[in-house]
């Protein structure tokens, strides 16, 4: 797939998608995880890059919903399936399903939805999706004990780029690689014409290092795993829960995690502890052991008696002699205690080893008071105990980072399989929620055998989920149409209701998903046209801009479907088409896909775009030209009857009947009766008037002579 031929993606969003391992599989499949990782991408621009792939793979022109209220029915349904997921990437990646008329998409999504549905979404695999994010790289990796070193200056600008992490160094000898050896923990020096340079300190000759970063810098699949620890265990713990097969042994990887800690370092290593600690601690140490001495030599002097002969005392000021060579003379031995007790402490309070000889230089021999430390000898200490602390953390991040190289792949599958799971568990809990069945779609099946085919929609024992009560208090209803019909009933008897839910299941279908249904049977259409009830008369302008989008409609062009080609805007709900796709008339006109999938109409009480009398005339000519095309359509209206006596053509009318008052309140059949025109309500409570509730027999005969009139 040519990245750039995908709707939406110019040329800088293909560069971007160009630096993953494989953009073109991840737009195939619609993965949004992982184009999400492409530079400058989100998520939510990621799915909207995974739609308009999915469109052009299967050829969809788009343009499905092709009214504004087509497009909110598919934003409800939408809607519905996200209020059911747990994480954010779940929510974003159902946003790449849309309702097509391409039997291959329908067919795609139908085989993901029916293993979705046996999924089992329980409160645990729910808890551990709650900590699962998409894994991210970490831009803040930074290495300053050590460097690269190379004489070579186009391999030191390769170096630069491949290895940003650490400082490139240009060395002319050995010299210089010694110097740098002094001022690093470890040299890697790139030239191989510096094999067997002997120098002091950690220095290796490493020609190949380019290629293999993570030897030189393992803090950086360190940082990574580091960044992403609580995402990964939370992914691990959803596998577990869902009994899903991982990618990695679990107990390897947590077990690896659990060595990290939080900035990327290596941590319960003993031998580490301690040298991090001595390190941390010098100061401290040194200053506590000055005291040691200093407190033992006080006690000395203050307990001892010193006596000074006149010719000695003399002899010491004539030398210039002070206190020092006064403590030599007549403390020396305590003097030494007192620096043995100095050193003792440096030792162990610092649990020091290797370094001991060091650190017992750090007091001098020669008597003075007060006893004082060795600045060049503290300073060497420190920093063979920080080379010593740097080499071992090294040392043991490269390790741990060969032990986590080869499970930076699986991390990725654990992470990308758990977000996964949370779509279909999304789906899965919208189909028990809401009672969802299967539909049958006509020319598509899940085994790509053929299908009967069905003629305009069937519905048993559908229940709208948009409706504002609990969704165990939604009356079912059973309604079918094959060609077009007049939809009657009472005000309040749920006429716009079933129009949703015809308009809602039609959606679900196409997009590949479960009904809210016991069955559904749906013809495979290219458009749904939804028009929903007009708030008062219209104007001259606007009564003549309906009227011609009903006149586009009738002669097979979708002027809202047509208009809104291309742009992110469109792509948000679903109901673009691609730049340069045919609209339905000009398909048709060269042979191609009109006859593939016609296109459903749907339309809420169209009279009240003008008088009653008109409405009546333009409702019976609309239906006429439908019926003609071969159309299916449903009109919901109070002016059946007028309709039926306008047109020219047999019209089939059905209607949501009302079985009578109770306390003042209709109780109705929601589900419509085939060829049977409602009846209005003025009419059943004429007729409950006329029967008995009348105040005299004279009031009984008016009311009877209403009733012989409806």
């Amino acid at each position: 797939m040519e990245l750039e031929s995908v709707p939406g993606v110019g040329a800088k969003t293909a560069a971007s998608l160009r630096e993953l391992d494989d953009p073109e599989r991840a737009l195939r499949e619609g993965d949004v995880a992982t184009l999400a990782k492409a530079p400058g991408v989100s998520e939510g621009r990621a799915a909207r890059i995974a739609r308009a792939a999915i469109r052009a793979e299967h050829d969809d022109p788009g343009g499905f919903p092709a009214t504004d209220r087509a497009r909110e029915l598919y934003r409800s349904a939408l809607d519905l399936l996200r209020e059911r997921t747990v994480t954010d990437y779940a929510a974003r990646r159902l946003e790449t399903l849309y309702p097509s008329g391409e039997p291959g998409r329908i067919r795609e999504v139908r085989e993901f939805a029916r293993e979705a549905m046996e999924r089992e979404p329980t409160d645990e695999v729910l808890a551990a999706l709650g900590d699962v994010e998409p894994l991210t790289e970490p831009g803040d990796v930074r290495v300053r004990d050590r460097c690269l070193a190379t004489s070579d200056a186009e391999r030191y600008a390769e170096a630069k780029e491949a290895i940003p992490e650490v400082s490139v160094e240009v060395v002319d000898d050995a010299r210089q690689v010694g110097e740098l050896a002094r001022s690093y923990a470890t040299v890697v020096v790139l030239d191989e014409a510096f094999s067997g340079v002997d120098v002091e300190g950690d220095v290796r000759v490493e020609p190949d290092a380019l290629e293999n970063p993570a030897d030189v810098v393992p803090e950086r699949p360190l940082a990574f795993f580091a960044r992403n620890r609580d995402r990964l265990r939370a992914a691990a713990q959803v596998h577990r829960a869902a009994d899903l097969e991982p990618p990695c042994d679990l107990d390897t990887l947590e077990g690896a995690l659990e060595r990290l800690d939080e900035e990327g370092g290596v941590r319960d290593d003993d031998e580490l502890d301690r040298l991090s600690t001595a390190v941390d601690d010098l100061d401290a140490a040194v200053s506590t052991a000055e005291s040691v001495a200093n407190d033992h030599l006080r006690e000395a002097i203050e307990e001892r008696d010193v006596t000074i002969e006149g010719t000695d005392l003399l002899s010491l000021v004539e030398r210039g002699a002070g206190v020092d060579s006064l403590l030599s003379r007549e403390l020396s031995d305590e003097y030494a205690a007192a620096v043995e007790k100095a050193r003792d402490h440096l030792v162990d309070a610092l649990a020091l080893e290797d370094t001991e000889s060091v650190a017992r230089r750090a007091f001098p021999d020669e008597p003075t008071y007060p006893v004082e430390r060795e600045e060049d000898v503290v300073s060497r200490l420190r920093e063979e105990l920080t080379t010593a602390r740097d080499r071992r953390a090294a040392r043991l991040k490269r390790d741990l980072a060969d032990d986590l190289a080869g499970l930076r792949a699986d991390a990725e599958a654990l992470v990308d399989a758990a977000l996964e799971l949370d779509v279909e568990l999304a789906v899965a809990r919208f189909a028990r929620d809401f009672e969802c069945a299967m539909p049958t779609v006509s020319g598509v099946s899940d085994d790509e055998a053929a299908v009967e085919p069905v003629e305009g929609f069937a519905i048993e024992g559908g229940r709208s989920p948009l409706l504002d009560v609990p969704f165990d208090e939604v009356d079912p209803v059973d309604y079918g149409v094959d060609g077009v019909a007049l939809l009657s009933g009472v005000n309040s008897g749920g006429k716009t209701s079933t129009l949703d839910l015809v308009g809602l299941v039609t959606t679900l279908a196409h997009m590949g998903l479960p009904v809210p249904a016991e069955d559904a049977r749906i013809e495979r259409v290219r458009e749904l046209h939804y028009h929903a009830k007009t708030q008062g008369t219209l104007d001259a302008g606007a009564f003549e801009s309906t009227l011609r989008q009903f006149g586009d409609l009738v002669t097979g062009v979708s002027a809202e479907g047509a208009g809104e080609a291309g742009g992110d805007s469109a792509a948000a709900d679903g109901g673009e088409r691609s730049d340069g796709s045919r609209s339905s008339s000009e398909r048709s006109s060269d042979g191609g896909e009109a006859s593939d999938g016609g296109v459903m109409v749907l339309v809420d009480e169209l009279e009240s775009i003008t008088e009653p009398g008109a409405a009546a005339t333009i409702i019976a000519g609309i239906l006429e030209a439908l019926a003609d095309r071969d159309a299916t359509a449903v009109f919901v209206s109070h002016l059946a009857g007028d309709v039926i006596d306008a047109a020219d053509a047999d019209l089939t009318v059905d209607g949501i009947q009302a079985e009578g008052l109770e306390d003042g309140e209709l109780r109705v059949n929601r589900s419509p009766v085939k060829g049977t025109l409602a009846r209005s309500t003025p009419e059943l409570i004429v007729e409950k008037l006329a029967d008995g509730d009348a105040a005299s027999d004279e009031d009984a005969a008016f009311y009877g002579d209403l009733l012989e009139k409806f």
